[in-house]
């Protein structure tokens, strides 16, 4: 079986990482060799940058710094992390990509795409996803979801305004629309194990 890289991206409270979870051994018992990571992070020097990128006040770094940070790390979480899992045949399942930087930096920051795909080319060599999931919820779920969250702290990304994330969301939405042939949009409202199977069913041709 070949390698397949496989992204979910999402504003926050989407469900991503139970999703990764779910997906991770829905796929261990079909036989496949699967690897979940995450970003930022995903390798040891991605995770040093990953506590720079998420801890601290909001205004902690402006989005051109927030973008050079990212790139840094998606760089080495590629060379060392994602591309020899590729390379021996595995499904690498990631928590967001260089999608999140397009509408965190991008509609979120105020750089262009063109901006952030650059850095995306010279860090990563612009490594794409073979799939990537949209995970959507209504405003009112997200922030539910969030306030749950908020209750064990928040880090920088989900402390951000409701006007950023809102943003964000249309950001997302408008990159998916751009790429129909990559991406799938998925309703996450309702039932875990429900979102898992819809997942699971776009995937299934590769299976």
């Amino acid at each position: 079986m070949s390698g397949r890289f496989i992204t979910l991206e999402g504003g926050e409270g989407v469900g991503k990482s139970t999703q990764i979870r779910a997906l991770a051994a829905a796929l261990t018992k079909r036989g496949v060799d699967v690897v979940t990571t995450r970003e930022p992070g995903g390798s040891p020097g991605a995770e040093a940058i990953r506590t720079l990128l998420m801890t601290g006040s909001d205004d902690r770094w402006d989005a051109r710094s927030e973008a050079l940070l990212f790139a840094a790390a998606r760089a080495d979480h590629v060379a060392r992390t994602i591309r020899p899992a590729l390379a021996r045949g595995a499904w690498v399942l990631c928590d967001r990509f260089v999608d999140s930087s397009r509408a965190y930096q991008g509609a979120g920051g105020g750089l262009t795409d063109a901006d952030i795909l650059t850095l995306h080319r010279i860090g990563s060599e612009g490594l794409l996803p073979d799939r990537s999931f949209l995970l959507t919820v209504g405003t009112d779920e997200a922030a539910r979801r969030l306030s749950v969250r908020d209750a064990a702290g928040a880090d920088r990304m989900g402390s951000k305004s409701a006007d950023y994330q809102a943003r964000l969301s249309a950001r997302f939405a408008a990159i998916a629309a751009a790429e129909p042939d990559r991406w799938r949009v998925v309703a996450a409202e309702g039932a875990a194990d429900a979102v898992t199977s819809a997942i699971l069913a776009e995937l299934e041709p590769w299976l």
